[in-house]
């Protein structure tokens, strides 16, 4: 979104060989810390192709789903697995809906990729009923186990120079809670969300960079053959050299906080459309 969002613009499947498979278990832990419950109108910002959504909608029904994202093939995607949502495309920092639609707004994974993450948590405080909340989660890089593996073995591999993930807004213990504060959003409650991923084998791992998604993908295209072996061998290593299924445990910093009237009215963006 914004600031990464040509890191998105590619198959579904992609991302769901990269991330998707953590959301089973991260979509529940960040929809109880937001605190979503049946009788809510929640959206879903930069739904991707809809592993938080699934969540939302068991949780809320479909009618009372919105999703966006500015990936049009994420956009395809979250539609035709979620019939009855309203999936639109767009930006977090111009939301199409209309002021005070929601009772929860949810960005799971997303504010580092935003152009302005203060502005996007504010267009989410403005959709946002006063007295409803904003939630925003965001990966801890070192304890993020497929990400950070994947960059050490570059290190190794290839040279401390010849790639890294950038540095993001969230990445960083206080980001989400800052980012928050700063849209006008009040208190705000930090946490850590811990979830699971699990692999077949040391292919199956590495087919979560090969479809190009995300930075991590788009560096992995990039490499000629013999890079990316070497970069692979120097993985296996690092992993233990599995040939049996395997769980991977990662942790994403979470924060809530409740939106004001004063929040709600304020002008960070684009007033929207009718919901």
């Amino acid at each position: 979104m914004g600031t990464g969002q040509e890191l998105f613009d590619v198959a579904a499947g992609a991302y769901d060989r990269l991330i998707g498979r953590y959301l089973p278990t991260l979509g529940p832990a960040f929809a109880d810390a937001a605190g979503v419950a049946a009788g809510q109108h929640v959206l879903d910002v930069g739904c991707g192709p809809g592993g938080l959504t699934s969540v939302l909608v068991e949780r809320v029904g479909a009618p009372h789903v919105a999703a966006v994202d500015p990936s049009a093939p994420f956009v395809a995607a979250c539609r035709e697995r979620h019939p009855g949502v309203d999936v639109r495309r767009g930006v977090a920092e111009e939301l199409p809906y209309a002021d005070a639609t929601f009772d929860v707004s949810l960005a799971s994974l997303v504010v580092g990729f935003m152009s302005d993450p203060v502005a996007g948590a504010g267009e989410m405080g403005r959709v946002t009923r006063p007295g409803g909340r904003v939630a925003l989660s965001f990966w801890d890089l070192e304890a993020m186990p497929l990400l950070a593996t994947f960059w050490r073995a570059v290190a190794t591999a290839l040279g401390p120079g010849a790639g890294g993930e950038d540095e993001r807004v969230g990445r960083r213990e206080g980001d989400l809670r800052r980012v928050l504060e700063h849209a006008g959003i009040t208190d705000v409650m930090d946490s850590r969300l811990t979830c699971t991923a699990t692999y077949a084998d040391l292919d199956n791992w590495w087919s979560s960079f090969t479809g190009g998604a995300g930075p991590v993908g788009a560096f992995a295209r990039s490499l000629d053959p013999g890079a990316a072996d070497r970069v692979r061998e120097e993985a296996d290593r690092l992993l233990g050299h599995p040939r049996d299924p395997f769980t991977l445990e990662a942790v994403a910093w979470c924060a809530v906080g409740t939106v004001t009237r004063s929040s709600a009215a304020s002008t960070t963006g684009s007033t929207g459309g009718a919901a």
